[in-house]
Formats: C-alpha cells, structure tokens, sequence
C-alpha cells in the first residue's frame, strides 16, 4: 500500500436543498474543474449522495484543493472536507474501490468537523487532517489543524464579493481583470484585499500547499 492524501467532502444541509438535481450538476461541475486543474491521483468524484472523494500525492495538494472547492460553491453551496494522509489499496479497478488507512483518517477528520457544529467557538470551522498513524511519515495534523482552523475562521468573515475575488486572486488573475469581472474600479479591489486581508489568504494558501 502507499500513503496518499485522502479528501471526503459533503454538502452541509443538502437535504434542504429545493432541487437536489441541481445540487448534484453544481457539485459534479466543481469536481471536473478540480480534476481538471489539480490533478488528484485519484479523481474526485461524488461517492453516495452529496459526498465526493479523492486522492492527491501531498496534503498540501489537498488543503490546496478543498479550499479552492469551497470557493467555487460559495456562498449558495457550503461544504465541509476531512484530509488523511496514510496508506490506500485499491480493491478493484472498475469500479474503483480503495481501503486501508488513509480513508479512516480522512473518515474521522469529517467526522471532526461535523462535531465542531455543537462548540459555538468552533462552529464555522470546515476543515480538519488526521494522520493515519504516528509512525507514517507524514505532516503533524496539529500544526495543520492550526492553519486550517485559521484559514476557516477567516474564510467564514468574507462576503461573496470578496470571496469571488480571493478565487480569482489563487487563479493568478490581475486586479482589472478582478474589477471588470465585478463591474468596480481596480481601487475598489485593492481596498477589498487589504480590508479583508486577502493577499495574507492566498500566502497561507501558498505555504500550506507547498510539497509535504
């Protein structure tokens, strides 16, 4: 078995939802941009329901991922993501069916996240990692649980507006690009990513996708 980064992802309050039809083409879009853009070793893809997996070679490609994910379903669509990282088999190939211990960690990574809904401090948090073992070499989830808690806490304060333009910012678009696409000034742009602190997001985005 090799130790990959694992990503289960689900709808938060999808049964809500007025057209689960909808729901569903929305999501499969964002999954074949992922897959398009990001290159998981295994691609994402809806699961059972409103959940969706997959695999990438580091966790910083992960944490890369399930960010990028939320931001193209925000603000009508919110998810939650738990990240593993341990060892996967795969079973069989058609279709395809993985096991082994890094779905486990990404499994009670969600699980996590779905327990912080009952603490009020920590309630707007969506991501959380787990290591399949302490012995496998691997990120320690404490200091990434750290950043993503951070990284989450600051995510849930920005509008639509200004998270629209934090996706832009991460694809390498320009501040006019930005601003035509909002029909605003470049200036008005720039106020956002210093008032939001926007360009300190895309930094942590940065560090926590770096190789590991």
């Amino acid at each position: 078995m090799t130790a990959v980064a694992t990503v289960i992802g689900d709808v938060i309050g999808s049964r809500k939802e007025a057209s689960r039809t909808a729901l569903h083409r929305r999501l499969s879009t964002a999954l074949e941009q992922a897959n398009a853009e990001l290159a998981p070793t295994t691609p994402l893809r809806v699961t059972v329901g409103d959940e969706y997996q997959g695999c990438f070679d580091t966790v910083g490609a992960a944490v890369a991922a399930a960010l990028r994910i939320r931001l193209w379903l925000a603000p009508e669509i919110e998810i939650r993501h738990g990240i593993g990282w341990g060892e996967v088999e795969v079973l069989s190939e058609e279709p395809r069916v993985e096991d082994g211990p890094g779905w486990w960690a990404a499994r009670s990574a969600i699980e996590a996240v779905s327990g912080y809904e009952a603490d009020p401090a920590l309630r707007r948090l969506r991501t959380a990692y787990e290591r399949a073992d302490a012995s496998v070499d691997g990120p320690d989830p404490a200091l990434v649980n750290a950043a993503l808690m951070a990284r989450d806490e600051l995510l849930a304060n920005l509008r639509p507006a200004s998270l629209s333009v934090l996706a832009g910012m991460l694809r390498g678009m320009s501040q006019r690009d930005l601003a035509d696409d909002l029909g605003v000034s470049p200036s008005a742009v720039s106020q956002r990513i210093r008032r939001d602190g926007l360009a300190v997001l895309v930094h942590v985005d940065r560090t926590l996708g770096r190789p590991r």
